[in-house]
């Protein structure tokens, strides 16, 4: 691993953590957890071809929790000198005396935590010039002007590269780390003129520059997209299938994690409260997680408070098998962590009926006469009752056949349904952060238009 990227090596911060720990205990505290991270990165974007940001981060940080009893107290800080990290873990000290007494509180218990950390590869270091990402982002943009005239601007086109690391500590005997990366390339055009102006966007992003996109096929798919939105049409308001794009099938998902969150269940703010063991989806539905994955984004051998994560299924043929749980959301339902402090790892939403042909032709002719939708506004979802009501854009659709793009309509219904509701997943795969699924087909929502 290259440490030319950071200014502390993995062993400088894991002895950094150690000390804070060792602080800790001569303050006076029961327990304590300490995480330290350090990152740099480059991003630019261009706009019709010039440079309108460049911007290169450093910066690193270190947070500590101390407990006394079921007490806790956190502080952080960016100064790594032992008078600081001192100073740090005396302000956590002091918040925790003079907190409530939580009864869940506390660190992990030791039979949880992963002491042998395996490495996932999820370092990829990216040693690129300014000017080379300028060019990268260039290339993007021009090639979706190159795709038709009617493309007649561009909210630009910009490539991030980030590379971090960090290690995590607690006084129970846990200590890891690794280093990590991810690289993005974007791009969003806009068609068309005037009061028919049409934009969309298309972006790459993954831990391994080498397994980018290329620049152009951003831009020649962007271009597509935003063009193919042209001349948009409202609809009469109706009740017809639904089938969510790739994109957007992957916050459903999202969805359903927030739902089955810990922190939803033990404030009872969740649509699917007590509904480990029920069926929640129809039965060819499964939803797996495997935190194992080489070199993926959602990938990690332990989760925030260092409890080791499992591959494991979450939904099978249709039934809820396990919720998201961190430790303290976990004690609070009386229940275990199920290594999800700070999310769901590689999450997969798939269908027993999916068929390798089913792309996203074929999906389009599953669902014969309805909404595609390929973009959505607003935050309408109420995670008490499950009522779902968003702003949307995408196609009418007949016999399979895209028809026209339509826009400024809104699609109902709620989660609970529309979750029990779906017909079919496309094999039209794709990977959106740690979540992966094909389109979704919803059997009938309420699509209001005029």
């Amino acid at each position: 691993m290259s440490d030319s990227f950071f200014t502390h090596s993995q062993d400088q911060l894991k002895q950094i953590a150690r000390d804070v720990l060792q602080y800790a205990r001569e303050k006076g505290g029961t327990d304590a957890a300490v995480e330290i991270s350090e990152g740099s990165g480059l991003s630019v974007s261009v706009r019709k071809s010039k440079i309108e940001t460049i911007e290169q981060n450093k910066d690193k940080g270190l947070g500590v929790t101390v407990f006394v009893g079921q007490k806790r107290g956190n502080a952080s800080t960016s100064d790594f000198s032992p008078a600081s990290l001192r100073a740090t873990v005396e302000a956590a000290y002091n918040i925790a005396r003079f907190t409530a007494d939580d009864d869940c509180a506390g660190l992990a218990d030791a039979d949880m935590l992963e002491m042998n950390p395996q490495d996932l590869q999820l370092f990829y270091p990216w040693n690129i010039s300014t000017e080379e990402a300028v060019v990268l982002a260039q290339r993007a943009e021009a090639a979706a002007f190159a795709v038709d005239p009617r493309v007649t601007n561009s909210e630009g086109a910009g490539v991030h590269v980030q590379q971090s690391h960090f290690v995590a500590a607690n006084s129970r005997g846990f200590i890891g780390g690794y280093p990590y990366s991810r690289h993005t390339i974007s791009v969003a055009p806009i068609a068309g003129k005037g009061a028919k102006m049409q934009r969309d966007d298309w972006y790459s992003s993954v831990r391994d520059a080498k397994k980018l996109a290329q620049p152009e096929a951003i831009g020649r798919y962007a271009a597509e997209r935003a063009l193919a939105r042209l001349n948009a049409r409202k609809l009469d308001t109706r009740t017809c299938p639904v089938l969510f794009e790739a994109p957007l099938a992957a916050g459903l998902l999202g969805a359903f994690v927030q739902a089955t969150s810990g922190g939803a269940l033990y404030r009872k703010s969740t649509f699917l409260l007590d509904t480990l063991g029920k069926s929640i989806f129809p039965s060819h539905i499964q939803v797996s997680e495997d935190p194992h994955v080489i070199g993926a984004i959602g990938s990690a051998p332990f989760d925030e408070e260092g409890v080791r994560t499992t591959a494991r299924d979450v939904v099978k043929d249709g039934v809820l098998q396990g919720y998201f749980l961190s430790t303290y959301s976990a004690r609070k339902l009386g229940m275990k962590t199920t290594g999800n402090a700070g999310g769901s790892h590689n999450l997969s939403l798939t269908s027993s009926r999916t068929k390798q042909s089913d792309d996203f032709v074929a999906m389009l002719k599953k669902m014969g006469t309805g909404l595609l939708v390929t973009e959505l506004m607003g935050q309408g979802t109420n995670y008490v009752t499950g009522d779902y009501s968003r702003g949307a854009s995408g196609y009418w659709v007949e016999n399979g056949v895209i028809q026209y793009p339509v826009e400024e309509i809104t699609i109902a219904g709620n989660m609970k349904e529309m979750f029990q509701d779906i017909v079919a997943v496309g094999a039209d795969v794709l990977v959106r952060g740690t979540k992966q699924t094909g389109s979704i087909l919803i059997e009938k929502m309420v699509v209001a238009g005029n």
